[in-house]
């Protein structure tokens, strides 16, 4: 947590901009400490020893912050995905599965994090607010579908798009699950009927991975139209 120090109200652009990385450097401790939902704005002006009234000068919301870390976390991760994805050779669907998996279950803030933007940080901050952190994740997902070109060159750019969409809904939605409450934990730990509900978030997100790749890829392999009945549609 970082230390707090006497408020000095910040005049020059260079102290504008120390004090918002103060601000957003706050949130994602908070955050990553006791969860998203946990952490009010009251919380984050403690943190950074500044009355909530001046952190609004910052930023108009506690839902734009959150959103700016969203942001900042997902071009971490398509960096960390492209580098990674370097190494790996083409049609190596388990590696790309891996490394996919691993990038978002290294960053647990991104993954508790990704549920929370539709459901409530896109909801309460500006059209603006919204609007630059659109573009920036859809950088980021574009930054990762094209370094996905060579390892799985079967797939289309928009199948590649579609693969870490909906594994970044996963690893949201998956990732509450394995991090449940402690009395939670606790109650999965000694109740062997409950013990299914206690997730390892990672190799869940890998398998996860592998059959998302695998159906992609079979929806791309030449072969007879499949049936009314397999598409699911009633006669």
């Amino acid at each position: 947590m970082p230390t707090a120090q006497p408020f000095q109200r910040a005049r020059s652009p260079e102290h504008k901009a120390e004090r918002r990385e103060a601000i957003l450097g706050a949130a994602a401790q908070l955050a990553a400490r006791d969860g998203v939902r946990q952490v009010t704005l009251t919380d984050i002006a403690a943190a950074v020893s500044i009355h909530k009234s001046a952190l609004l000068r910052y930023f108009e919301t506690r839902e734009q912050i959150f959103l700016e870390l969203t942001g900042r976390l997902w071009r971490e991760w398509a960096r960390a995905v492209r580098d990674e994805l370097g190494a790996v050779a083409a049609n190596d669907t388990d590696a790309v599965a891996s490394v996919l998996a691993h990038a978002f279950a290294a960053r647990p803030l991104l993954c508790d994090l990704i549920p929370h933007t539709a459901l409530n940080l896109e909801r309460h901050a500006s059209v603006n607010a919204v609007k630059a952190y659109k573009l920036t994740s859809l950088s980021a997902v574009q930054e990762a579908a094209d370094a996905l070109t060579e390892p799985l060159p079967e797939l289309t750019v928009e199948d590649r798009r579609q693969l870490i969409s909906m594994l970044a809904l996963l690893a949201g939605s998956m990732y509450q699950i394995a991090t449940p409450p402690p009395p939670l934990a606790e109650l999965y730990l000694t109740d062997p009927s409950l013990g299914h509900a206690l997730i390892d978030l990672e190799p869940r997100l890998t398998r996860a991975a592998q059959v998302t790749i695998a159906g992609l890829t079979a929806l791309r392999t030449p072969g007879p139209p499949p049936s009314r009945v397999s598409e699911g549609i009633l006669p």
